[in-house]
């Protein structure tokens, strides 16, 4: 659904809520040409006691880690952008949503280096369903290994969430669509598997789950750190800094994606190859309904994953 067919009304914006509309930038903004800029992507659930959002503090804690490689100093107090948040959904009336903060170098000068340059913050919140396909979280997904490679944390900060690496991504998708995949699968410059466009990649053999570890260049994805201490609880042995080659993919009995967007989607294909019976797998969907549950009814033992609208 693009964002013309929402009923969207307001953005916060440096402090100010501003309608929808009137939340833009000049052409000749910084981070728009030479992607400075850091975003999060947060979900809020719909619950029993109303809206509630899901790991906020972690969200909010990487976002101001990601900063620091720019030397960006976000001009709002952590606490500043949590009411700003809460306001924002309160003022759209909604029961559930997806969230995104950004912040980025202004308008002033388009030398490389941005000093100088204002920053400038946003936070926009709208209705966000399943991200990879309504039928994807039952059925699981296609997908293909893409051609694009990682970059190496020696070329540009893997653990921050910066916008310009981001066009890594949008190729990888791009070429996965073009191969008719619904999401692609980027290996690390070593040849190892890494994530996903937008997400952390799991594997499940012989009941064990594996997710590569940080130090092949993934993301430290806050559903990644979910999934990992709710498959831990559910009683699974959990592999988090796993090195895993591109061939394990296709003989593997289960894969699934994690992620704000993705939440847990099952993988069935890479490659055209049939992942394990080609259906979500056992571990996948318990995995997959303790994290609904989770976020359904906020269990006492999780109760500090959120934060009440």
């Amino acid at each position: 659904m693009s964002f013309d067919e929402m009923d969207v009304g307001t953005i916060w914006m440096d402090g100010e809520f501003v309608d929808w509309d009137d939340a833009t930038v000049h052409v000749l903004t910084h981070g728009l040409h030479y992607g400075t800029g850091i975003f999060e992507g947060v979900r809020c659930y719909e619950t029993d006691d109303g809206p509630a959002v899901f790991r906020w503090e972690e969200h909010l804690e990487r976002f101001y880690q990601s900063a620091k490689p720019f030397e960006m100093e976000i001009p709002f107090e952590p606490d500043e952008l949590t009411e700003a948040t809460l306001e924002l959904i309160r003022r759209e009336e909604l029961a559930s949503c997806y969230i995104r903060p950004v912040a980025f170098y202004g308008y002033e000068m388009l030398g490389l280096n941005p000093s100088g340059c204002p920053v400038e913050t946003a936070i926009a919140v709208w209705p966000w369903g399943t991200y990879l396909g309504e039928d994807a979280l039952e059925q699981g997904v296609d997908v293909g290994i893409s051609s694009w490679r990682k970059h190496a944390s020696s070329q540009i900060p893997t653990n921050a969430k910066m916008t310009g690496p981001y066009a890594n991504s949008v190729l990888a998708s791009l070429e996965a669509k073009s191969h008719d995949y619904v999401e692609g699968i980027i290996l690390n410059k070593e040849g190892n598997v890494a994530e996903g466009p937008g997400e952390n990649l799991f594997v499940v053999r012989d009941g064990e789950v594996l997710t590569p570890g940080l130090a092949e260049g993934v993301l430290d994805g806050i559903t990644r750190r979910s999934v990992i201490e709710i498959a831990r609880d559910q009683g699974y042995t959990v592999h988090d800094d796993a090195t895993i080659s591109r061939g394990e993919l296709y003989t593997a009995d289960e894969l699934f994606f994690t992620g704000t967007a993705a939440e847990v989607t099952p993988i069935r294909t890479v490659d055209d190859r049939t992942i394990g019976e080609g259906t979500r797998g056992p571990v996948t969907e318990d995995i997959q309904a303790r994290f609904f549950e989770i976020v359904d009814s906020q269990p006492e033992e999780y109760a500090d994953w959120f934060t009440l609208v």
